[in-house]
């Protein structure tokens, strides 16, 4: 697992600690001495946040270095993949059947993106769905361009969402990870592993207990992270609580 996992870069390892940081602002000063804790020097850690800044990545004033808007957006994300809001399952599926036509490929993307980001699977071109077990707002933007529905499928549920996500590969992938991330002891081997975490986390189904494994390992892989955010905020010399 370690040599699958590329190191991060320096841009990389300070927006792991402003992303972990509530809110997402952080001392300069406070912010390279974190940074330099994974190995990184000053010097390419001062580069780093000039170019954060010139990219708009970040915003500086005065000492403090804080997240621009759209990395805001990425923190409450990432956020709600370590906590998704869940609701009682009563074996109805959410549907979206994409209404819209005339769209660029950029577009297509896009939108293929805000409803994965959404945790629905394709189960044919332009039709979306998943089971009705999620508490989470819909863009405008999404339900402009798709019509939503709720049912319950003919197919059995677990079948069908077997077809739908990779659940054996997601759970498999999932305990590499843990593993790798327990058992390490290098702060730069466990951000990268971290991170790597939270990426595994945002394609997490987040499905019923119904319909997984006994063993499924997304909670222990949150708790993971959910007590490394917290050694986040202690390197970064912070007094800052989720």
């Amino acid at each position: 697992m370690q040599s699958e996992l590329r190191p991060l870069s320096a841009r990389s390892v300070v927006l792991s600690l402003l992303l972990g940081a509530h809110p997402p602002e952080l001392p300069v000063a406070d912010l390279i001495r974190g940074v330099e804790r994974f190995g990184v020097s000053e010097p390419t850690v001062r580069v780093a946040l000039s170019r954060m800044v010139a990219a708009g990545d970040l915003r500086r004033t005065g000492a403090m270095c804080r997240l621009s808007d759209r990395l805001v957006d990425r923190q409450r994300r990432q956020d709600a993949s370590v906590h998704p809001e869940t609701r009682p399952w009563r074996g109805q599926w959410e549907m979206a059947v994409i209404t819209a036509t005339g769209r660029g490929p950029a577009d297509r993307a896009e939108l293929r993106t805000d409803l994965a980001g959404l945790r629905m699977a394709e189960l044919r071109e332009g039709f979306w769905l998943r089971p009705a077990n999620l508490r989470r707002p819909w863009p405008a933007h999404v339900t402009a361009v798709v019509a939503q529905f709720t049912g319950t499928p003919e197919e059995p549920a677990g079948e069908l969402a077997g077809r739908l996500w990779p659940l054996d590969t997601w759970a498999a992938d999932a305990r590499r990870l843990l593993e790798h991330f327990s058992t390490s002891t290098d702060p730069a081997v466990r951000l990268t592993a971290a991170a790597a975490i939270v990426r595994h986390l945002l394609a997490d189904p987040v499905l019923p207990a119904e319909l997984l494994q006994a063993d499924w390992p997304a909670d222990d892989l949150r708790a993971a992270y959910a007590d490394y955010r917290v050694e986040l905020i202690d390197i970064a010399g912070t007094i800052h609580t989720a």
